[in-house]
């Protein structure tokens, strides 16, 4: 079974997708750390954001693994050829990156070729933005989980506190995820929106446990 969570960022789409794995026993895919890893890998190669040729050839020459722990359906650990990207991949650097990045033609091609051979080898909960209109178009459940915008930028700020990476000011975190908004909505190649059959839940104002409880309640029915 697949489950797909596609969503804007800030709208706690990793939290959730990691909680419902653990909680059903599947086996947790981050989609969005694949596209953080490339654009990492570009700019340490000196690969220019609006070079799509090069940037596609990244996406294709650079393998992408993620790490677990024994008896951990969720992912710990993310390697871009060999290198070990988690933490690096979650800077403001790369937040103002990955949305020119994954807008490229060629990089999504090959990143959802990944995608499809991971999670077609199990029972998978996949979190993005476009897993139940292209990556994953036949998935049992598909969620399209979103919050307001100040919701979504205070929740990042702490999220950035809490891990030590990233920008903590809230103006900042606010403008980029708006800037993050429109690239993902408007780019030409599977644009952000939800799937004609997706399940929309706004979780402004519930807590992350009842979200989770709505998916996992979605997938018993679909089995």
């Amino acid at each position: 079974m697949i489950i797909a969570i596609d969503g804007p960022s800030g709208a706690g789409k990793s939290t959730v997708a990691k909680a419902v794995a653990q909680k059903l026993g599947f086996s947790c895919l981050d989609t969005g750390a694949m596209y953080r890893a490339v654009a990492w890998q570009a700019l340490s190669d000196g690969v220019a954001l609006d070079d799509a040729e090069a940037l596609g050839n990244v996406a294709r020459t650079h393998e992408i693994a993620f790490g677990h722990v024994e008896g951990d359906p969720v992912p710990r650990r993310v390697f871009i050829g060999g290198a070990e990207v988690t933490d690096a991949i979650r800077t403001a650097e790369i937040d103002r990156a990955v949305s020119p990045v994954s807008a490229v033609p060629s990089v999504r091609a090959a990143l959802v070729d990944q995608q499809r051979r991971i999670g077609n080898a199990g029972n998978y909960v996949v979190e993005g933005r476009d897993i139940g209109t292209c990556v994953f178009p036949g998935a049992e459940v598909k969620v399209f989980l979103t919050a307001s915008d100040e919701e979504r930028a205070h929740r990042r700020v702490r999220q950035n506190v809490d891990r030590g990476v990233g920008s903590i000011d809230y103006d900042e975190v606010l403008a980029d995820l708006r800037r993050r908004d429109e690239l993902d909505s408007s780019r030409s190649a599977s644009p952000l929106r939800a799937a004609d059959d997706a399940v929309l839940i706004d979780s402004t104002k519930h807590y992350i446990e009842e979200v989770i409880d709505q998916i996992c309640a979605l997938a018993a029915d679909a089995r």
